[in-house]
């Protein structure tokens, strides 16, 4: 062997250092900590609308006495937040500290688990890492034309079951089907639809593992068979005006009014994963052709499935079922192996390389999200006060007004400017009308909300410059005695606190 070659095999062995579980551990730690910091934590943000609010539910019954069908509705199918008002009541830690250490549990294990699979796919360390690394750098990186991220700003039962039909890919990576399964069903238990995903994706990976793919379209008829067998008459049901109103706020849920570009994102993937497995074959690397070939298999069927889902009208109840989600794991696999590819053959065991590449990808995807996030600190720690006034507008209200307030605000404040998409309900802990921007997702899976939903929206609009007898209407008709509204506000109200932006007023 070459004195060269011989050289950096000495050196990657020693910078690696396999075998050693606490270089091991501690190096997962400071991989997570740098993908937490990367990513940001943001609860209220976006889906915690829903999720945390309905924990909060759960653990304060007498919270949210005025609408909580707007977030325990959807919450049905779920155990999240079941799971997590039971971990608070067990371990007496409070709701924020438990979303938050949840979050930086999932992220561990998401790591921890995801270098266990590059394990069975590459024969060297610096893949290993070199993929992990890149999975945590891009867990803010949006799956193309869907709405998602890799992983959110703050706890969502998604996550947990992301996580979990991971772990179901290392049992089938170790031939242990049935552990596979028990995951499997856990994944399904915290988010159907996301379980659904990964017992489609572990079936070909399955099947890949036997080389089994060419009967694929076989297996693909038996499920649509399987399928038409259950009572499905809902989805024939005509939906109400106001429902289709919902529905047509989420663009994304359309894929055939998507962008090109978006297209190329979710098309893009089949062929970068085939071309993989192709090339992975002639190198000898059975287990990552088969790997990267059960993503093929899976993307291209359930590519299929969500064109015959979305493309006929008269299933338009299925629409927000969201059947291109799949690209989920396919975009959390790319960014997996596409690391694993970098550390194999480009940044080897260079220190100079790999100093660049993690300050590329944690530098990089931290200041994108500081261009999302421009008006809050990346890390919104649990009793952190801030400089945010929407922020300082819901913490004195979950201070200073009673349990069953019940709240106005105008229904399009979460695409104000600095509000940075912070929803009100399970920051604020109290009751609000229902909003224009998330209220209206929940309606697309709830759609006997839909006229509700419609109703106190408009109901709403114009707030901020309301009249007292539109003030007055507004208490009447649906019980709200608070409001925030932009400061300075109308001298009828009965304001008791503002900041630069906003006041908080009782309904004479």
């Amino acid at each position: 062997m070459p004195a060269n070659t011989l050289d950096s095999v000495k050196n990657e062995r020693k910078w690696f250092a396999p075998g050693r579980p606490l270089a091991t551990a501690a190096r997962l730690m400071l991989l997570s900590s740098c993908a937490f910091v990367a990513l940001g934590y943001h609860p209220g943000f976006e889906d915690d609308g829903v999720y945390l609010a309905a924990v909060e539910r759960r653990v304060h019954p007498q919270l949210f006495s005025h609408d909580f069908r707007f977030f325990t509705m959807q919450l049905q199918a779920t155990i999240f937040d079941r799971f997590l008002a039971a971990w608070v009541r067990l371990t007496h830690m409070s709701i924020a500290w438990s979303e938050l250490f949840w979050q930086c549990v999932t992220i561990l294990v998401l790591l921890a688990t995801s270098r266990v699979i590059l394990r069975h796919l590459f024969q060297s360390e610096r893949a290993e890492w070199a993929g992990v690394a890149m999975l945590g750098a891009m867990f803010s990186l949006p799956v193309s034309g869907t709405a998602l991220y890799i992983l959110d700003q703050h706890l969502h039962p998604r996550a947990l079951s992301t996580t979990l039909i991971l772990l179901a890919v290392t049992c089938l990576l170790n031939e242990r089907v049935r552990c596979a399964a028990l995951f499997l069903l856990g994944a399904f238990l915290f988010h159907p639809i996301m379980g659904a995903m990964g017992i489609s994706f572990c079936f070909f990976l399955w099947l890949a593992q036997r080389g089994k793919l060419d009967w694929v379209t076989g297996a693909a008829w038996s499920q649509r068979a399987a399928i038409a067998a259950l009572p499905l008459g809902w989805i024939f049901e005509p939906p109400t005006p106001a429902w289709r109103a919902a529905l047509h706020t989420r663009t994304y849920y359309f894929p055939f009014q998507w962008h090109w570009y978006e297209w190329l994102g979710a098309l893009a993937p089949m062929l970068l994963f085939w071309l993989l497995a192709q090339w992975a074959a002639l190198r000898g690397n059975r287990l990552l052709a088969r790997f990267a070939a059960a993503v093929v298999a899976y993307s291209v069927v359930q590519q299929w499935i969500a064109i015959g889902m979305t493309a006929p009208p008269a299933l338009i109840r299925l629409i927000p079922l969201q059947p291109m989600r799949y690209l989920h794991l396919v975009y959390l696999f790319m960014a997996l192996l596409a690391g694993a590819l970098l550390g194999e053959y480009v940044l080897r065991a260079s220190r100079l390389r790999w100093a660049g590449y993690l300050l590329l990808i944690y530098g990089g995807m931290f200041v994108s999200q500081r261009a999302i996030f421009a008006d809050t600190v990346p890390v919104e720690w649990p009793g952190m006060g801030s400089s945010n006034p929407w922020l300082q507008a819901f913490m004195w209200i979950r201070e200073h007004t009673p349990d069953n307030a019940y709240f106005a605000i105008d229904p399009w404040y979460l695409k104000a400017t600095g509000e940075d998409y912070h929803n009100f309900r399970p920051l604020a802990e109290r009751s609000v009308l229902a909003d224009a921007v998330k209220d209206a997702a929940v309606c697309t899976q709830v759609p006997e909300l839909a006229d509700a939903w419609r109703r106190q929206r408009d109901a709403q609009l114009g707030l901020n410059g309301f009249s007292a007898a539109q003030f007055e209407r507004l208490k009447q008709e649906f019980g709200v005695n608070w409001v925030l509204v932009n400061y300075p506000a109308s001298s009828w109200l009965d304001c008791r606190w503002h900041n630069r932006l906003l006041t908080v007023c009782r309904i004479p």
